[in-house]
Order: structure tokens, then sequence, then C-alpha cells
């Protein structure tokens, strides 16, 4: 129990600090934001976990694949911004065409081989 709540405290003052990061700082936030730091730890900890390298792999081919639908929220959102839509609305309607890139990548992916 002891071990969850450090990787869950741990992982907590990440994003604490890359919000506070950009507050004071937008593109320095945007940076570390962008830094793969919660798939790293999700891969530190799966190998603490397991030692399982076909796990490894496969996660962290998975991984890439999943980033890859999630990038076009980085260029909707703040286009939706730029144009007075509101933040909640931008956000939203970021995130419900990532789930839709989500599920047509997981409905496609192993057409095209991909494990995920």
């Amino acid at each position: 129990m002891l071990y969850l709540l450090a990787k869950a405290a741990i992982s907590g003052v990440i994003i604490a600090l890359v919000s506070e990061i950009a507050k004071r700082q937008p593109g320095f936030g945007a940076l570390v934001a962008s830094l793969p730091l919660i798939s790293i730890l999700g891969m530190l900890w799966l190998w603490r976990d397991t030692h399982d390298v076909k796990r490894m792999a496969t996660h962290v081919e998975a991984t890439f694949w999943y980033v890859l639908p999630s990038l076009p929220m980085f260029l909707i959102v703040p286009a939706l911004l730029r144009r007075g839509v509101n933040f909640w609305m931008a956000l939203g309607a970021g995130c419900a065409v990532t789930i839709g890139l989500y599920l047509t990548m997981t409905a496609i992916g192993p057409r095209f081989g991909l494990k995920l």
C-alpha cells in the first residue's frame, strides 16, 4: 500500500509542478508538460513491478501509437479559444475528437498489425 501511495504522490507532484510552472511561464510549462514524464514513470513502475521484457516492449510501443491520436487536441483547443469559444467547450471538443481518434485507432490499428 505504501508503494502505491508513493507512486501516486510522485506522479501528482509532477502534475502540480507543471501547473505551477505554466502559471509563471506558459511556454516553459508547455515544454515540461510535453516531456514524456508520466510515460517514463509508468515504464519505471511497470519494470519495477514485473521485469517483463515482452510486456514492457508492448506497453512502450502501444504508448507511441496512442500518443498520435491525442496530438490534434493540442491544435484544436487553442484554435477554438482564439475564435472565442469558452475554455470548457474548447476542451470538451478537443477531448471528443481525441476520443473519436482513439476509437478509430483501436478499430483500424489491428488491421495494420498494431497490437494495442
